[in-house]
């Protein structure tokens, strides 16, 4: 029965995946994209995201984005991509690897918090290793730096200008690496019984300068609180990392996370943290002088 399933996924699963579901659990829902676990009718269970029409990305680069790290990194199995019939919407149907995911793991306890880091600085390293071929998405610094422009003031800019010009000194001499865009615990699933470590969520998959992902992760898992935590996992990444550009890239993330955070406490959490950051590296951020009276 498909009833109570949305149409859209109703469609996708005949379109891409060649059957109907038979149940559907909304398992995220963002502004341009909603993600399901589908069981098909005398099939397995899948999970299809759906791209809005007006999502910068959409189904059809990201299935590109996976099938061209896979040699590198472990990934579900694209089942379908494409257009949903009748509908403006993408789709990408993968297998479904189950509901066990590295942060899950690490908050029951099963794993260490210091191998959660580093099971994610290898899966960085082996990510940054996979040939970065001419069509792969790019997003300038500038567009960047523009669109974080539009959530804050001007005098939240100038105050992280030493790290935006850290980062655009080195936009030349960078070369680019596969760039996951939001690689934390949650979007690493553990599957079969040796537990193997697969990457999921390919949304934000771009080609761009490896300390900048590696800044996401040491944000998103809160690991830049904690120099011993952040050591762990740059220990733990394989690759040359320029540290400087590193300690700039983390500011910049760090801004961002704060721009689009919930005024109240979440505002407040990211503001304690770019205050920690500016004391800790001074040198990325721009200290207001107070102005002389002149008598």
């Amino acid at each position: 029965m498909t009833a109570r399933v949305p149409a859209a996924i109703v469609r996708a699963a005949i379109a891409l995946a060649g059957a109907p579901p038979h149940t559907a659990q909304r398992l995220s829902s963002r502004s341009r994209t909603a993600v399901y676990r589908a069981s098909l009718a005398d099939g397995p269970s899948v999970v299809i995201k759906l791209y809005a029409a007006t999502a910068r990305r959409n189904a059809i680069t990201e299935s590109a984005a996976i099938r061209a790290v896979a040699d590198h990194v472990a990934v579900p199995a694209v089942i379908g991509y494409g257009h949903v019939p009748g509908h403006e919407a993408t789709a990408l149907v993968t297998a479904d690897l189950g509901t066990l995911t590295l942060g899950s793991a690490r908050r029951s306890g099963q794993l260490s918090d210091e191998r959660a880091l580093r099971d994610l600085a290898g899966l960085l390293g082996r990510l940054h290793r996979a040939p970065v071929q001419s069509w792969a998405p790019r997003r300038p610094f500038f567009e960047q730096v523009t669109s974080l422009g539009r959530r804050c003031p001007p005098s939240v800019l100038d105050r992280i200008a030493p790290a935006l010009a850290a980062i655009t000194d080195a936009v030349d001499t960078t070369t680019p690496v596969w760039c996951h865009g939001d690689l934390h615990g949650d979007n690493v699933v553990l599957a079969g019984h040796r537990s193997v470590r697969h990457l999921v969520d390919f949304t934000d998959a771009t080609a761009g300068p490896r300390e900048s992902d590696v800044a996401q992760t040491l944000v998103m898992t809160d690991a830049v609180r904690s120099p011993l935590r952040a050591r762990t996992v740059t220990d733990a990444y394989p690759l040359a990392l320029d540290h400087h550009l590193l300690a700039a890239w983390t500011v910049f993330h760090t801004t961002r996370c704060w721009a689009h955070s919930s005024p109240g406490d979440d505002r407040a959490l990211w503001a304690d943290r770019l205050d920690e950051l500016s004391r800790r590296t001074p040198h990325l951020f721009r200290t207001r002088r107070p102005e002389r009276t002149h008598r």
